[in-house]
């Protein structure tokens, strides 16, 4: 309950991050302009985000026939759930992870890459298609979609409204920010990174709630910190040796684990949470 009043605090936050953006750097057309573009870009991240992330990691729809366990496990998981099954999708990768994408429970698919069904049990996968399904059951999906969505819109109107002024294009007494050039300044500079914290921070919390709905579907959280333990190693490992994933960071938020291997200050920008955090919470459930 505390993880949900967290992400819909930090929702409210980008949100209004993006108006006063807006605001600073061009009054009240700028909330305006501000207002349009995260309608539009929510819109079509809506309806289409998850025909794009499974075509970008050539995401694969595996028949029952071809992976009876793993449909076994799934339609499991979704009545214990209580959601329609999701259908299963393969990527063709060696780097050890999952992801479910789609806007709601109705049009939602999990997806599992080659490498994680070579290193898992069948508890410890199960445990992790919870981890997947309970993203499907909390909308995390959309919750994430949409801030990640509202973040990037914050960045391409900073980065449209720096370029509009090295231009010369807006010169009606410079600009309409009514805190004159240097607010217009500062929102360019400070306001992408602001989003992206904040769109980092919602992405951590729910994938806490996601551990915990897995936990609760499973029975118990051991399964899951096994899991994480294995996932977290076998993308260092394969990181280490200049084999891991393509992965584009606009989408490292949907990954059971962070596939990305960032390193010090880059942690302040990363999608998840510890993995020895998230394991020591769950072998406390």
């Amino acid at each position: 309950m505390a993880n949900h009043f967290k992400t819909t605090l930090l929702m409210a936050a980008l949100t209004g991050l993006a108006l006063v953006v807006g605001y600073l750097l061009g009054g009240q057309g700028g909330m305006v302009i501000a207002f349009v573009v995260a309608a539009v870009m929510n819109f079509v991240s809506y309806w289409f985000s998850d025909k794009i992330v499974l075509a970008l990691y050539r995401a694969r729809e595996l028949a029952p026939h071809e992976a009876p366990e793993i449909h076994a496990l799934v339609d499991e998981l979704a009545r214990r759930a209580e959601i329609p099954k999701p259908r299963v999708y393969i990527v063709p990768s060696s780097t050890p992870n999952a992801f479910a994408t789609g806007r709601n429970p109705s049009h939602a698919a999990v997806a599992v890459t080659e490498g994680i069904l070579e290193i898992l049990t069948r508890d410890e996968l199960m445990a992790v298609l919870a981890h997947e399904l309970g993203h499907v059951r909390n909308r995390d999906i959309l919750v994430g979609t949409i801030a990640a969505t509202v973040a990037g819109a914050i960045s391409m109107l900073a980065n449209m409204f720096m370029w509009t002024s090295m231009m010369g294009g807006r010169n009606n007494e410079r600009d309409d920010s009514p805190f004159g050039a240097i607010g217009a300044l500062m929102a360019m500079l400070f306001a992408p990174i602001a989003a992206a914290m904040i769109q980092m921070a919602i992405s951590r919390s729910r994938e806490y709630s996601a551990d915990e709905t897995a936990a609760k579907l499973m029975g118990s959280g051991r399964p899951l910190a096994n899991a994480l333990r294995k996932l977290h190693n076998g993308n260092l490992y394969l990181a280490m040796n200049g084999q891991e994933a393509r992965v584009e960071p606009a989408t490292a938020h949907m990954f059971i684990v962070n596939p990305l291997s960032g390193r010090g200050l880059a942690n302040l920008f990363s999608t998840h949470p510890p993995v020895e955090e998230r394991i020591a919470r769950l072998e406390a459930m």
